[in-house]
């Protein structure tokens, strides 16, 4: 049994120029659950970010989409985090994933920062704990190192959007697993699919 999830953050860059890029497949995921919640996130100057809350079992859980820059992600985190008291083994980071296609999303616990600016602020304002769980949404790989940089920040073509959307709803869907503690399940439940 994982710890139970209370604070979720989607990553990526503010600004309606980031909107629509694949580095902002975070904010989608948080944007879906906002909306399945049937909550609206306003601004936390304090949090640097857009929180909101709902309640689960009697239990509040706190979405977060940092307002900072994608590489200074975990100065919002922590100070939500230290704020509410809220370990980091009860964080779930959502984010984009250049190693997975499109239509494909995993959860996960632990592990390294993958080269990714968000995970690698986080884990650091965190004393270096990874211990975090994570939402992986594939965005495809571009197939050069030197291609990364423009492909998270451009704009998926119309099909790809539709893939990751639906990997973000199946995702929706098994979040009450990891709200319960209950990693497996979740994972058990998202990993197997494919748009």
């Amino acid at each position: 049994m994982a710890d139970p999830v209370r604070l979720i953050v989607g990553l990526g860059n503010p600004g309606p120029e980031y909107d629509a890029t694949r580095h902002n497949a975070g904010v989608w995921y948080i944007d879906a659950l906002a909306r399945a919640q049937g909550i609206f996130l306003s601004e936390e100057k304090k949090y640097f970010g857009l929180t909101g809350t709902f309640q689960f079992e009697g239990e509040t859980v706190r979405l977060l989409v940092p307002s900072t820059y994608m590489n200074r992600s975990g100065q919002a985190t922590s100070a939500l985090a230290n704020f509410f008291k809220i370990p980091v083994t009860q964080m779930l980071v959502a984010h984009d994933e250049l190693d997975l296609p499109p239509g494909v999303a995993r959860f996960k616990q632990g592990g390294g920062h993958g080269g990714h600016n968000g995970l690698r602020d986080i884990i650091a304002r965190h004393g270096n704990s990874r211990d975090f769980h994570r939402l992986r949404i594939g965005i495809g790989h571009p197939g050069s190192a030197d291609l990364v940089t423009p492909h998270v920040l451009s704009k998926p073509p119309a099909r790809d959007r539709d893939l990751i959307e639906r990997a973000i709803d199946e995702a929706v869907r098994f979040t009450p697993d990891l709200l319960r503690g209950e990693l497996n399940s979740a994972m058990n439940g998202l990993n197997g699919f494919r748009a």
